[in-house]
């Protein structure tokens, strides 16, 4: 193992959405990551969540299954998990069981809608998270329903993003205390802390709650995306004066537009009128006229373009590896870069290796054996 987090153990209870992304991030930057999974089954190429992962199967419904998988608890330093609020707790795998054996503990929780509150025992996905925080009222076009943002908002940004930042917190405070603690991520919490500057808009009067009428939704001419005459698009985004000024430039577009840039009377007719001139060349000329310049222009590409731009493909953003193109590591360290990622593993593969380096014996092994505890 290399990279920055070499020496970090954790251990992720197999769920779905934010919680694996997370530990497969931890693990991509040099973690040992544990997972307790199900069921022992060949490895899938394409599941790239569990790449650079190793795993226990373990069966959670015995009393020896709790026993072994808390023997790997007893020796991590973080514990992911993603259920609903309990059923941890219900399993005999809560805070206080896992931290009574290993007091330095981080034990990280993953939910939609929070440990607590009214609505933390209901089932729920991404858009309903963006729903409830205002998040998806805000994307889409003026004249139509909201338009999910896949699923990046509320489950992977809101949620994977703050967990590992609260992972990263309590290490650091278990630094001079020597405790560990439970971090309560939930992805409404997360997606609404992420929309600190347009709360501060709002505060301000400067942004509408109508759809494509702000400055960042699509109702600013400059700030939208646009079709070429070949079909393809374009995302034009220069926010700045000066950057307007290039946009004008080597569009063609009118001279005087540069002085009302941000007189938002003017955007419905300019949206329109911008279009009509975007329309007028494919993407590919445009992105020939950009190309270079500070104007904020750059090409809209399909998945499978993506990788193999220039830039991309120039700074190794994507790989394959298996017949499966991904994602690098990220972000990236000079002293101690992530190693390389390889093919994801057998789920369950190294479930008595794992348990022998977590203090089992020959003896131990055999009776979780004919316990079924081992699947």
């Amino acid at each position: 193992m290399s990279g920055p987090l070499k020496g970090l153990r954790v251990v992720e209870m197999e769920g779905l959405g934010p919680a694996p992304l997370a530990g497969q991030f931890l693990a991509d930057l040099g973690a040992e990551v544990i997972l307790i999974t199900r069921t022992s089954r060949p490895a899938d190429p394409t599941d790239i969540n569990t790449r650079g992962k190793r795993s226990a199967a373990l069966n959670l419904k015995t009393p020896e299954g709790i026993e072994a998988a808390l023997a790997l608890i007893a020796r991590a330093d973080v514990l992911i998990e993603g259920f609903r609020p309990g059923v941890m707790e219900r399993m005999g795998l809560g805070p206080e069981v896992c931290q009574s054996r290993n007091p330095g503990l981080v034990f990280a929780r993953m939910t939609g809608w929070g440990q607590d509150g009214p609505m933390a025992q209901m089932a729920g996905h991404d858009i309903n998270y963006l729903g409830l925080t205002g998040f998806l009222n805000a994307t889409g076009r003026a004249d139509d329903v909201p338009t999910p943002p896949l699923n990046i908002g509320a489950d992977y940004a809101g949620g994977t993003m703050f967990l590992l930042f609260g992972i990263m917190a309590a290490l650091f405070e278990r630094q001079s205390s020597g405790k560990g603690q439970v971090v309560d991520a939930a992805m409404v919490d997360g997606a609404s802390a992420l929309m600190a500057l347009i709360h501060s808009w709002i505060a301000r009067g400067h942004w509408s709650e109508t759809r494509e009428a702000n400055l960042l939704d699509g109702g600013a001419p400059f700030y939208r995306a646009y079709a070429c005459a070949d079909g393809k698009f374009l995302s034009v985004g220069p926010l700045e004066p000066q950057f307007f000024a290039e946009l004008v430039r080597l569009a063609g577009l009118p001279e005087d537009h540069r002085a009302t840039q941000m007189d938002a009377r003017t955007w419905p007719d300019r949206r329109d009128a911008y279009a009509e001139v975007f329309a007028q060349k494919s993407r590919d000329d445009w992105m020939a006229i950009f190309d270079g310049s500070d104007a904020c222009v750059a090409p809209i590409l399909s998945w499978s373009e993506a990788p193999e731009h220039p830039h991309l493909a120039a700074r190794g953003t994507f790989f394959t590896r298996g017949g499966v193109t991904q994602a690098a590591p990220a972000p990236r360290f000079d002293r101690t870069p992530a190693p390389p990622p390889g093919l994801p593993p057998a789920p369950g593969a190294e479930t008595e290796a794992l348990l022998t380096e977590a203090g089992c014996d020959a003896e131990t092994l055999a009776r979780l054996r004919a316990a079924g505890a081992l699947t």
